[in-house]
């Protein structure tokens, strides 16, 4: 008996029994042997970043290359769901349903702490402080623009295709059948959608660690409390719950009003910053770097430093980043194809390209562009501050703005609702994975998979902290590389078929 079925669960036991399993012994074992666990999480992320980063870098480019062809060429006029399908939301609900689900909490966490990281530590060694703050936008561009939305705009394609326009299951293994036929019915499916459970989990677990992070300095920031692991647990079991609740109440209600949220405050935060800080300075900041962005995109995209100190700054940075993103592709890939029946494909490829990269680079011009001010400046020595704690870099500089009170307690407010919204879709992804595919499974399974998802970063925090959160990703990201090559041979060999039979 392959599926289970009751009030409260609706799963199937070859995908959601061995998931369950894996992930409980993870949190298991983690927190029994943390002192183990952190130096096992680092050895594992040297050894792969050290002899498999060149095929996550052609991967990544591929899969941006691949996104674009699709939605230029012929195929970029199928709309999901059949000619006559409509969308269920509006198109900025949509926008900020899937920006929200696959930025979030990065995006706040590194807004100041990736450029100052960056200018402490810069790809070109001897550069002076100008072109080290130059640089550093730039790369914070390249880790947060283009490339990140190809990950995900591929495998949300493929998703919503097969799933709204060829009537199969909303699950990986859907994706693969033109490749592999009837293989996929058995035990090799059922791997595949355990490995996209298990890259869900855990690639959303770090978003959730870095959230807790930047959620609990903001609490000691603001109230003074003392910013230990304590209170990192706590704010994840707390914002959990909160969580759940939304997860209970669905896709069209919860889930949407909270996206909507988020992208109000941001821009309110956003605007704030532009206002009160050098707006004209932060505007010019923009432009140049988004010069410097693209004219430079080639080079920084295949670039692993391998003739200087060897491949140091791409494992550090590009290696993690790619394979994080690529962790929650199976993520952001499920929801996105969940909520874009009645787009065209070219409409998934250009606004899923497009909209999220330019908030980022705006987000990060004006963010962590008055970070680099202020250190140019000479008026707040923010890199030896976020040298020491990353995630109190945000606080930092908005302390030398006005109305610090206000806006440090939005941030926090920030934090929350994105942490929310990525636990709370997390849950709807995982639960449409373990179900065998089914769109909407019972509330009891939700709440189920929120649990493990709190509790899987909570092991992380516990079992290693920042290198955990990094590891764990990393453990999950290479296979699916490869897996999100196949969906997308997969997904040209079943539109070509299509466009065969319609002729």
């Amino acid at each position: 008996m392959k599926n289970f079925k009751n009030k409260y669960f609706d799963i199937s036991k070859p995908v959601f029994i061995p998931a369950a399993i894996i992930t409980f012994l993870f949190v298991s074992l983690t927190i029994l042997f943390s002192d183990r666990a952190e130096a096992g999480f680092s050895g594992f992320q040297y050894y792969m970043s050290s002899n498999f980063g060149w095929f996550i870098s052609l991967c990544i480019n591929y899969f941006l290359i691949f996104v674009l062809y699709l939605a230029f060429s012929k195929f970029g006029n199928i709309r999901i769901g059949g000619k006559d399908a409509k969308p269920s939301f509006s198109k900025f609900s949509w926008v900020a349903m899937l920006f929200s689900a696959g930025m979030g909490i990065g995006l706040v966490y590194f807004s100041v702490a990736e450029p100052m990281l960056h200018f402490n530590n810069p790809i070109i060694e001897g550069a002076s402080d100008v072109e080290k703050a130059r640089l550093a936008i730039r790369n914070t561009y390249f880790h947060y623009g283009f490339h990140v939305w190809g990950i995900y705009m591929l495998l949300g394609i493929a998703l919503a295709y097969f799933t709204f326009n060829k009537n199969a299951a909303l699950s990986l293994k859907s994706t693969l059948v033109p490749l592999f036929g009837n293989r996929l019915n058995g035990w090799p499916g059922h791997i595949i959608d355990i490995v996209a459970v298990l890259a869900t989990l855990f690639g959303l677990a770090t978003s959730l660690g870095f959230g807790a992070l930047q959620f609990s300095t903001g609490l000691s920031e603001y109230f003074g409390l003392e910013n230990s692991t304590s209170l990192q647990v706590c704010s994840i079991i707390g914002i959990t719950l909160i969580a759940t609740i939304s997860v209970v109440t669905g896709l069209n209600k919860g889930l949407k009003y909270l996206s909507n949220a988020n992208i109000i405050i941001a821009l309110v935060v956003f605007a704030f910053v532009l206002i009160l800080g050098s707006s004209l300075r932060l505007i010019d900041g923009f432009v140049e770097s988004l010069g410097t962005y693209l004219s430079g995109l080639v080079e920084l995209s295949l670039f692993r430093n391998q003739y200087g100190t060897p491949g140091d700054w791409f494992k550090g940075w590009s290696m993690f980043y790619w394979v994080w993103w690529i962790s929650w592709s199976p993520f952001v890939g499920t929801f996105v194809a969940r909520i874009s029946k009645g787009r065209t494909i070219r409409e998934i490829g250009v606004f899923g390209l497009v909209i999220p990269s330019v908030f980022s680079f705006l987000w990060m011009s004006v963010l962590g562009g008055t970070a680099l001010n202020l250190q140019l400046d000479g008026s707040l020595d923010i890199a030896s501050i976020v040298a020491q704690d990353s995630s109190v870099g945000l606080f930092k500089m908005l302390e030398t703005l006005p109305l610090y009170e206000i806006t440090a307690f939005i941030c926090i407010v920030l934090v929350g609702t994105f942490f929310i919204t990525s636990s709370d879709s997390g849950s709807l992804v995982v639960d449409m994975m373990t179900a065998g595919g089914k769109l909407n499974a019972p509330k009891g399974q939700k709440v189920f998979w929120a649990f493990m998802e709190g509790a899987i970063a909570i092991a992380l925090l516990v079992g290693g902290g920042l290198t955990a959160l990094q590891s764990a990703s990393i453990s999950t990201g290479f296979p699916f590389a490869m897996i999100l090559v196949l969906v997308s041979l997969s997904l040209i060999k079943s539109l070509k078929q299509d466009e065969q039979l319609k002729s």
